[in-house]
């Protein structure tokens, strides 16, 4: 059964009466206040701070010290663990060789994480009270990262690196200043987003200001112009109120649809099929609010800071979207899971990406899916999701190689196959992700029962039966397409092809 009490939770207790007065536990009114007093003392980043004005170790110990603050404000004494983990891995980054010390770094980091999730699922199992493991998996990315970037870096040559790894490559090992900076700095502590070394760094040292001449008929290849720094206030604004209003409607609508209805024997047996759908994708969406929340606040705090500005739109508007966790349209109105899942959580899958999917030659996406789990946590909920999550994506790729093709000889068929296809993506997007919600086996494996198995059976025949009765080859569409469509239809007549730049597909 889950906890219904904050027993466990051992951060600061002065705002209990606040937690009292609207109502919500106190760990959920730490964890606003302290993402409040960030999003403040941000701006000393981008002014008093500025690195026009202050050297950058002045910066590193600013971030690092109002990061151990938070945490110990947020978690009491299990703070030790937000050191402890880093600790451990710098010692073997600066006593191993950079041929191996990514493998044992990444094994040390997963086992200490693997660790806290344990003792957490043992004393605390199912609570959704704020706990030091949301933070340490941060921090895992983040020195996991580098590791196996300094490796890239030191060990590697660049005629074996891809794009991506080349780009992020280190080749100097971090001063333990540099290094704690990296992984504590109170901006992206709490909920992201993941930073790799070389964008921490450039931030520190005022280096994301500069960038590359857009004249591409020249050759500056090696030069970099400085640009003027554009004010962050409004995008820090509206992000800000679009987090707070997410916020709110959690809190008014996930009572009235609560993943432990999914449980109950009057939900089971006596709803249909297409009930239970709706109940699950409803559900499913308010839970979401909660990630929207966190992820979007925790992007207004690095752009207060300075960190997130990727340039300017061809308006003439800044973009501080670079390091952003969700891109919430694309999300909820993809036509595909792989662009559902491009769209979630995109700093992991930025980290699986450059650690898993681009060094492994063999079961990419399955190594992938599996890190991810094992970095999750070991409630069987989260297990049944990426297995589901795995089995949908080949199904889907699948399906999608053989019947694409056959939608694009005009606009209209095409906006049949978007529609289908955005139908399909939301029914499996809520059936393989309720049990991550849900988090227990059993109850989840009857609601599957329930309904008839129906996604799991229609994935299997995907994957058995249509690669026999279809056939790849694209048809011609030389006679079918007019008026202009031609390119339109050449352009997404060829199936999907498998792409390095995203591990789940």
């Amino acid at each position: 059964m889950a906890s219904n009490h904050s027993s466990y939770y051992d951060g600061c207790k002065i705002f209990s009466w606040v937690s009292d007065y609207i109502g919500l536990s106190v760990d959920q009114v730490n964890f606003v206040i302290s993402q409040f007093v960030a999003l403040a003392l941000a701006s000393l980043f981008r002014t008093v701070l500025h690195p026009s004005k202050t050297n950058s170790g002045t910066r590193h110990g600013f971030g690092l010290i109002f990061g151990l603050f938070i945490g110990y404000f947020c978690f009491g004494m299990q703070a030790i663990h937000l050191a402890g983990l880093p600790a451990l891995c710098y010692i073997v980054i600066r006593t191993q060789s950079p041929e191996i010390m990514q493998r044992m770094v990444l094994a040390i980091a997963l086992v200490y994480l693997s660790c806290i999730h344990l003792h957490r699922q043992v004393y605390d199992y199912g609570s959704y009270t704020l706990d030091i493991t949301g933070p340490l998996m941060v921090i895992t990315q983040k020195v996991t990262s580098l590791t196996f970037n300094i490796h890239d870096g030191l060990a590697r040559l660049d005629t074996e690196l891809s794009k991506n790894r080349k780009l992020y490559a280190v080749s100097k090992m971090p001063s333990p200043l540099e290094y704690f900076s990296y992984a504590l700095a109170f901006p992206a502590l709490m909920a992201g987003p993941v930073l790799f070394y070389n964008d921490y760094m450039d931030f520190i040292d005022g280096k994301h200001l500069l960038q590359k001449p857009p004249n591409k008929n020249l050759d500056n290849s090696n030069s970099r112009t400085v640009v003027l720094e554009p004010s962050p206030c409004i995008v820090v604004f509206k992000k800000v109120a679009l987090s707070v209003m997410f916020a709110a409607m959690f809190v008014k609508f996930i009572p009235m649809f609560t993943i432990q209805t999914v449980k109950e024997d009057d939900f089971i047996e006596n709803t249909t099929l297409a009930f239970k759908f709706y109940y699950l994708a409803t559900s499913t969406l308010f839970v979401r609010f909660k990630y929207y929340f966190a992820w979007i606040f925790a992007d207004a705090i690095c752009n207060n800071a300075g960190i997130g500005f990727s340039g300017f739109n061809e308006d003439g508007s800044s973009n501080w979207d670079a390091f952003s966790n969700i891109h919430i349209l694309k999300f909820e109105f993809s036509t595909s899971l792989r662009d559902s899942i491009e769209a979630w959580n995109i700093g992991t899958n930025r980290w699986l990406r450059i650690i898993v999917y681009e060094r492994v030659t063999k079961h990419a996406t399955v190594l992938t899916y599996a890190l991810s789990a094992v970095w999750h946590g070991f409630y069987p909920g989260y297990y049944l999701t990426f297995a589901g999550g795995a089995l949908f994506t080949f199904a889907a790729r699948t399906m999608r190689r053989r019947f694409r093709h056959y939608f694009m000889y005009s606009y209209e068929s095409k906006f049949i196959y978007d529609v289908l296809t955005f139908v399909l993506t939301r029914l499996a997007m809520a059936y393989v992700t309720f049990t991550f919600v849900l988090l227990e086996f059993w109850p989840s494996i009857r609601v599957y029962l329930h309904m008839y198995l129906c996604l799991h059976i229609l994935a299997l025949l995907a994957l058995t039966l249509v690669p026999r009765l279809t056939s790849k080859t694209v048809p011609d569409i030389s006679h079918s397409i007019t008026n202009g469509r031609v390119a339109h239809a050449l352009k997404h007549a060829s199936p999907l092809t498998n792409s390095v730049s995203n591990h789940h597909d």
